[in-house]
């Protein structure tokens, strides 16, 4: 069933939701299951949701969310007040996180129920257990679903936004994440970016806020024009960054927003994943998304440290190669209204034509390799144990897909 609307009008004495998923844009569209769930079963109520202001338009964009109360801590902490005013909240959800840190500023706003996972050092909370092996959008379904209210983890698509794609039909590369252990090398960004290129796609790299000079770098290396560059001083408007993904051929990156943009949006990926393995974070078991993952023997669900401060060895065992390889099965993205037809010639801004050839993993024809030299020892995909469940169908049994041409040698 789709819930209900929120209303573009809320009335004063409309009874109100709170929400705690003070985070990013990932954490935020990871919860739209939970969040459609809330709006499902309370219909009349006002959701509320306590995040940081930045991320206003896009919560708004969910179709679930009324409006944001503006809370933010440094880094990924709790926000140790809640600015709220008026009566007590008739339902505060904690989607935060576990413990004393989040349940408090919601217990103090001394709402009429809270949902919250149960903790040893708040017994008054009689929630459910918490899991640290369990995916992101289910954990917090399941905690809905535990305090009676179902919740699906696989509802977590958004409608596209009406207005125009600023590069339609593009292959999207985002080589930023908040933290170095999630961040693919900027060259083995640029030697995929350049082979797209070279086969006559469009490529366009985005970049939030202070991530401009990677996407420059990145850029040059490909050989990619600087129009190619899609904001990098300050985030991309939402509106304009999902029009963008919405009408894209395909998004290469790694386990961060975007992706997780991509996935709401049903917008082709391939998601390159390091610290954690997909099946916390990474896109539903659908074959448009590819998720690339090369554990230990005895790596777990959470082998590195997801905010470390360099790249994680899993994330470095992918080669540009393999990627390409991921990017060429991946099917032909759902065609909406304002797309760019499959047929039409969608040219760089040098107007270069669009080329069809078949790609094989070999060198350029320049003599160069396609990945960049690296010390790292880069493992076939073959060959390296994936002792943890596929995210995705592997690319052998999925149904075959139009094929997103790369060159050829």
């Amino acid at each position: 069933m789709t819930p209900p609307r929120p209303s573009p009008h809320p009335r004063a004495d409309r009874p109100r939701i709170l929400v705690l998923r003070a985070l990013g844009l990932g954490d935020l569209l990871t919860a739209v299951p939970a969040l459609r769930a809330l709006r499902t079963a309370y219909p009349q109520h006002e959701l509320v949701l306590a995040a940081p202001g930045r991320l206003a338009e896009a919560a708004v964009a969910t179709g679930v969310v009324d409006r944001v109360l503006p809370a933010s801590a440094p880094g990924r902490g709790v926000p140790r007040r809640i600015d709220w005013a008026g009566p007590p909240p008739a339902v505060a959800v904690d989607l935060h996180g576990n413990g004393p840190a989040s349940h408090l500023p919601l217990l103090a706003l001394r709402p009429v129920r809270l949902f919250a996972y149960a903790h040893p050092a708040m017994p008054r909370i009689l929630g459910p257990v918490w899991r640290e092996d369990e995916h992101e959008r289910s954990r917090w379904c399941r905690l809905l679903t535990w305090y009676g209210i179902p919740a699906d983890p696989e509802d977590l698509r958004i409608d596209a936004p009406p207005g125009p794609s600023p590069a339609p039909g593009a292959v999207v590369v985002h080589p930023g994440a908040d933290a170095a252990a999630r961040r693919w090398p900027p060259e083995r960004f640029a030697a995929v970016a350049h082979a797209l290129h070279r086969a006559g796609h469009r490529v366009v790299l985005t970049a939030g806020a202070g991530e401009g000079p990677l996407a420059r770098q990145v850029a040059v290396q490909a050989g990619l024009p600087p129009s190619a560059v899609l904001s990098g001083s300050a985030d991309l408007p939402f509106g304009e960054l999902a029009a963008l993904v919405a009408r894209a051929r395909a998004v290469i990156v790694g386990d961060t927003g975007l992706a997780h943009l991509a996935s709401a949006l049903g917008t082709p990926s391939v998601v390159l994943f390091g610290p954690v393995a997909p099946r916390l974070w990474g896109p539903p078991r659908l074959p448009r998304h590819r998720a690339l993952w090369h554990p230990g023997h005895l790596d777990r669900a959470r082998p590195g440290d997801a905010h470390g401060g360099q790249p994680d060895e899993r994330l470095l065992r992918i080669t540009a190669a393999e990627v390409l390889t991921a990017v060429a099965r991946l099917p032909e993205p759902v065609r909406r209204p304002g797309d760019v037809p499959p047929t039409e010639d969608v040219r760089q801004p040098e107007d270069v034509r669009r080329t069809q050839p078949a790609w094989r993993p070999k060198p350029e024809r320049s003599g160069e390799p396609l990945r960049s030299a690296d010390p790292v020892r880069q493992p076939e995909p073959e060959t390296v144990p994936h002792p943890e469940p596929e995210p995705m169908p592997h690319p052998e049994t999925a149904p075959p897909p139009a094929p997103l041409s790369v060159p050829a040698s």
